[in-house]
C-alpha cells in the first residue's frame, strides 16, 4: 500500500546500474473527461549500443528516445504502489525491453510521490484502474508509437497498490467495506480516513485488452471473497512477501490466491518484507529512507530481483501469445 511521501528526485536514487540497455522515453498522455494528465515512462527495444540517461541526479542504463525496434510487440503496464512513481519498478522494465516488450509505467496522478496526501484515499483506489485504461488507449491510438504494440497482447505488472489495480482491471470487484476495521489497527493516515460509505459500490473499470497479471504483494483486504474474484480469467503470477508490511499482510495475498477462479504461479518470498519488490536501493536512498531498502540480514534484495525479473519475463513469453524473441 503505502510507498511513502518522498519526493521524486529521492525516488529517481532508485537507480542500479544493470547489465541491459533499452530505449527510454518520457512522455505525457493527455488530460480527457475521464481524468488529469497521465505522466508516463516508456522503456523498448533498442538497437542502438548501450548508453546511459540522465534523469534528475540518477543515471540510468539505456538510451534516450531511441526509436522501438520490432513490430507488433507485446505491451505491458506498470502499475506503482502507494505515493510512488513510474521508476519504482525500472528494473523489470528494462529487463523486459531487453527482452523484446514494450513496457510503460506511469504515476497515477492520485498516488504519486508528489501528489497531496488527501489524494491518497478515495480518488486513488477508485481512479486507478481507470487511469490504466486511458493508458493503454494512449498506446494503441494518440501514440506516435501506436502501429509497433500488438494490442491482442498486453500484459500487467503492479505492486502493493499497484496490484490492487491490477486484479481490478483483471476482473475483480473490490469491496471497501472491508478496509474500515482493519484500517482501524494501523498506522497509516491515509488508510484510517477512508470513509467506506463515499466509495463506489458498483464495479470499477476492467479491461478485457489485458491478457495476463503479474502482481506483487497486492492490497488484498477489499477482496476478501471468491465472490470478489470471480471474473478474473487470464492467468496470473501472485508474489507474496513472507513478512508483509504497511498494511500487506501475507494472509491476505495468501487468500487471493486460494479464491482465484483460475490456479495461479504462487511464490512465496522467504524472509522478504513488503518494500523488498522496489527496485534495489542506491546508497543515497538507502541513507534518506532505510525502512523502503533495508532487508532481513540473509535477505540479498539484488538477487532476488534477477530471479523476479526472469519469472515475470518468463511468465510474460508464455501466457501472451507468440513466442517473444530479440
Amino acid at each position: 500500500m503505502r510507498f511513502s511521501t518522498f519526493a521524486l528526485a529521492v525516488c529517481f536514487s532508485f537507480m542500479a546500474t544493470l547489465s541491459h540497455a533499452a530505449g527510454l522515453k518520457l512522455f505525457e498522455v493527455p488530460a480527457d473527461a475521464e481524468g488529469a494528465a497521465l505522466q508516463a515512462a516508456m522503456w523498448s527495444p533498442c538497437a542502438v549500443p548501450s548508453g546511459e540517461v540522465q534523469l534528475g541526479r540518477a543515471t540510468l542504463p539505456g538510451v534516450r528516445d531511441c526509436p522501438i525496434e520490432g513490430d507488433k510487440l507485446p505491451l505491458i503496464v506498470v502499475s506503482h504502489g502507494y505515493g510512488g512513481s513510474y521508476l519504482g519498478h525500472h528494473d523489470t522494465a528494462e529487463t523486459l525491453a531487453d527482452a523484446g516488450f514494450v513496457v510503460v509505467a506511469l504515476n497515477h496522478p492520485d498516488d504519486t510521490s508528489t501528489s497531496s496526501e488527501a489524494t491518497h484515499g478515495r480518488p486513488a483506489l477508485t481512479n486507478r484502474p481507470t487511469d490504466i485504461k486511458r493508458l493503454i488507449d494512449f498506446m494503441l491510438g494518440a501514440s506516435p508509437d501506436a502501429a509497433r504494440i500488438d494490442p491482442q497482447r498486453i500484459g500487467f505488472f503492479g505492486f502493493s497498490r499497484g496490484g490492487y489495480t491490477g486484479l481490478v482491471v483483471g476482473g475483480a470487484n473490490p469491496d471497501f467495506l472491508q478496509l474500515r476495521p482493519r484500517c482501524q489497527d494501523q498506522a497509516d493516515t491515509a488508510c484510517r480516513s477512508l470513509d467506506p460509505s463515499s466509495l463506489p459500490t458498483q464495479p470499477l473499470t476492467h479491461d478485457p485488452r489485458i491478457k495476463v497479471l503479474v502482481i506483487a504483494d497486492p492490497l488484498s483486504v477489499v477482496f476478501p471473497t471468491a465472490d470478489s474474484l470471480k471474473d478474473i480469467r487470464v492467468p496470473l503470477q501472485l508474489w507474496s512477501s513472507e513478512r508483509g508490511g504497511d498494511g500487506v499482510f501475507p494472509q491476505d495475498v495468501a487468500a487471493v490466491a486460494s479464491h482465484l477462479p483460475v490456479k495461479a504461479d504462487f511464490h512465496l518470498v522467504p524472509n522478504s518484507g513488503h518494500f523488498a519488490f522496489l527496485a534495489p536501493c542506491s546508497a543515497g536512498l538507502a541513507k534518506a529512507r532505510p525502512e523502503l531498502c533495508i532487508d532481513a540480514p540473509d535477505f540479498d534484495r539484488v538477487a532476488f530481483h534477477r530471479d523476479l525479473d526472469a519469472q515475470a519475463l518468463a511468465f510474460f513469453r508464455e501466457h501472451l501469445a507468440g513466442t517473444v524473441q530479440h
